[in-house]
């Protein structure tokens, strides 16, 4: 099987959430929830491929499952970037409602986010 990246990635911010919330960092945790399931959002296959599932389940054999979709390191990359570039523009936008506390916040919680960018 190849490589899946976004499987790997998803152990690595797990382990990380697991250590942020036994250390009660609440903004780390909430930001690498996110994180994750951006990508489990993308893992996501398309609907048409949920309706060719079995029909008759082996309950606790999987047969009921859709496999989800591969990503490369490229397509974590890209999902990571979109996730930073969603807070850096509402960081701007706080900016320009003079809500600055808040920019600042969206602002770290993007320079997290980039510490995962492979």
């Amino acid at each position: 099987m190849p490589d899946d990246a976004g499987k790997d990635m998803k152990e690595r911010l797990r382990a990380d959430l697991r250590a942020a919330m036994k250390n009660g960092r609440t903004i780390e945790a909430k930001v690498l929830r996110a994180l994750v399931a951006a990508l489990d959002n993308a893992e996501a296959p398309p609907a048409e491929a949920a309706r060719t599932a079995p029909v008759h389940h082996r309950f606790h054999e999987g047969s009921a499952e859709v496999e989800r979709l591969r990503m490369s390191s490229s397509d974590v990359r890209d999902i990571l970037l979109a996730e930073i570039d969603d807070r850096e523009r509402a960081a701007d936008e706080m900016d320009r409602l003079k809500q600055t506390d808040r920019a600042e916040a969206l602002r770290a919680e993007a320079l997290l986010a980039r510490r995962y960018l492979p």
